[in-house]
């Protein structure tokens, strides 16, 4: 699942590096931006991501505090998923996928406020500048439960929507059809809040100084005081740990 999404996200990065390839002729001074010698006092930024436990994106504003540090907010949302998740077919014409066992399908809304340090400079338009940040905020998880479609074996070809629990999910309740739409759930909405704090790399490569071109890597912590329920048979979790990588993608200015 992690090597589809960052396949999408490798897509993603090739497309838009052809449609920024085009009208590289920059005119916003300074040599078009190819002096290394600029600092630019603000910058504004977007990622595309995929973790080990979902997918997102981010939306990233900072400025300069020193020539080597930046300070920054931050917004993403990104999707959660159990990492043992295993989709099945549903047994109707139309064959949708679903999970068995799912609870809840979640997804997180996290803002934060962080730093960014420059390591290693570059030397040339052509090389690679080296970056760290570390950022922490607070996180919401947004948890619709997960319903399944069925027929219900009671002789009819009767259709019902039922969640995964012990006391009217069974073999006996009927043949899955496959998951249940989107909006199914959705008044049944749960919010869980808690805190989050993130640490990067960075390794830009943009060939000018006033564009940002970078491949970020890292790693995230989500901590949810009360518990989220992702899958049956297994324990809720509290503290949930992701490796995520993405490419970033925004424009500086003075």
């Amino acid at each position: 699942m992690f090597r589809r999404y960052f396949l999408s996200i490798i897509t993603f990065h090739l497309l838009s590096n052809s449609v920024f390839g085009q009208n590289q002729n920059l005119s916003d001074g300074y040599e078009n931006g190819t002096t290394l010698n600029v600092l630019y006092r603000k910058d504004m930024s977007g990622k595309i991501y995929a973790n080990t436990r979902g997918y997102g994106l981010l939306f990233r504003q900072s400025k300069h505090v020193t020539a080597k540090t930046r300070s920054f907010y931050e917004i993403d949302i990104q999707t959660l998923k159990y990492p043992k998740e295993v989709k099945s077919q549903g047994e109707a014409e139309d064959r949708r996928r679903f999970v068995y066992g799912k609870l809840n399908t979640v997804f997180l809304l996290r803002g934060a406020i962080g730093l960014q340090n420059v390591l290693f400079e570059k030397a040339d338009n052509k090389a690679v500048e080296i970056r760290y940040s570390y950022s922490i905020g607070p996180v919401f998880a947004f948890a619709k439960p997960y319903y399944f479609q069925v027929y219900r074996t009671n002789g009819a070809r009767q259709i019902d929507y039922i969640k995964f629990e012990s006391e009217n999910f069974s073999p006996d309740s009927g043949r899955i059809i496959g998951r249940g739409g989107y909006s199914k759930g959705l008044s049944e909405m749960k919010i869980y809040p808690g805190v989050s704090a993130k640490f990067n790399l960075s390794f830009e490569y943009a060939p000018y100084t006033n564009l940002i071109r970078a491949i970020e890597t890292g790693v995230s912590v989500d901590y949810f005081p009360k518990a989220l329920p992702l899958m049956a048979y297994n324990p809720a979790e509290n503290i949930i740990i992701s490796l995520h990588v993405g490419f970033v993608f925004g424009r500086k200015w003075y």
